[in-house]
């Protein structure tokens, strides 16, 4: 059994698959020649992450599939439904890079509001030259501390941001559809644990509320955020996207922070990838990052390790 990781796979997923006599092959190909490539060396498996696509040609030109893995939560980038109808299994890692995410979302939040997405590229520039203009500049930081943490989407990612914010002595609000409460436990390092039950509430609500907004959803056929939500919203509201890109109207988020409606914003996910619009390259109002939410080293042996127990457990 062969076993295609075209996004590649942590170390430990592939131990693992070895170990149970699979075959795993690493090579990176391109997407064009993909077809072609599972056929010729009569792929049994293939893995992706965010980067490579499998759609209904794919599924339809490739007899020797019998899995496609994604490597994450989201499945955007498969034709599930499709594939599942074809008598393919389609599996991945919805709980292994839930925590990655969710600290994401804090670094961005707390550099955001201390100013370090600006400081860390003002200082080699100009810290020896205008240090107290600079410490001036940055000093009316705020704490993330007695503040409103507003969560759209309260699933597994939505629900470690949330246990994140309440450790840091914020307020949650959530909004999920498919939710009425969930019951969060905050365990310690000491074994000592904290429950708290977290009741859902509508999204314009969530929007009217919270300080701080972050997106825990999935890819959506309209934008989730656009100028309807934004003027909801408090004004200096900070918005942080490690969800997908397509769910907040990025030149309705310009516009936003222009008129200080939002007073900072984070993203980690764009609507073109790997392309994002000048606009958000260049504005010193959003701090950025090259979606790299689940890219820890914990989260990626978490995600193949969960890829290869469900893949032995299907073909084993």
């Amino acid at each position: 059994m062969k076993v295609l990781a075209n996004d590649g796979i942590a170390k430990s997923g592939v131990k693992a698959l070895e170990k149970a006599g699979f075959e795993v092959i690493l090579t990176n190909v391109a997407q064009d020649q993909l077809i072609n490539y599972i056929n010729e060396n009569k792929i049994d498996v293939l893995l992706v992450r965010s980067a490579t696509t499998a759609r209904k040609d794919m599924i339809d030109s490739c007899p020797s599939l019998k899995i496609i893995g994604r490597g994450g939560v989201g499945m955007d980038n498969i034709d599930v439904e499709y594939a599942r109808e074809k008598g393919l299994k389609v599996i991945n890692t919805p709980a292994a890079s839930s925590h990655s995410v969710a600290e994401l979302v804090f670094a961005h939040l707390s550099g955001m509001v201390r100013f370090l997405h600006k400081s860390n590229q003002s200082m080699p520039m100009e810290g020896d030259s205008k240090f107290k203009e600079l410490k001036k500049s940055f000093a009316k930081g705020v704490e993330l501390k007695g503040k409103t943490m507003g969560i759209l989407g309260f699933g597994r990612i939505g629900q470690a941001t949330a246990k994140i914010a309440l450790g840091l002595g914020m307020k949650v609000v959530a909004y999920d559809p498919f939710m009425d409460s969930a019951h969060l436990a905050l365990n310690f390092f000491d074994g000592q644990s904290v429950s708290f039950t977290i009741d859902t509430i509508s999204k314009e609500d969530v929007l009217k509320q919270a300080d701080f907004i972050s997106l825990h959803v999935p890819a959506q056929n309209e934008y989730v955020i656009s100028d309807d939500e934004l003027n909801m919203m408090k004004d200096g509201v900070v918005l942080v996207n490690a969800a997908r890109g397509g769910v907040v109207d990025e030149m309705a988020l310009v516009r936003a922070l222009e008129n200080g409606k939002v007073s900072a914003a984070a993203l980690d996910v764009f609507e073109k990838e790997p392309k994002p619009e000048i606009q958000l390259l260049m504005n010193d109002n959003l701090s950025l990052t090259p979606h790299i939410g689940a890219a820890t080293l914990e989260a990626q042996d978490r995600i193949g390790e969960e890829l290869a127990s469900q893949i032995i457990e299907i073909l084993g």
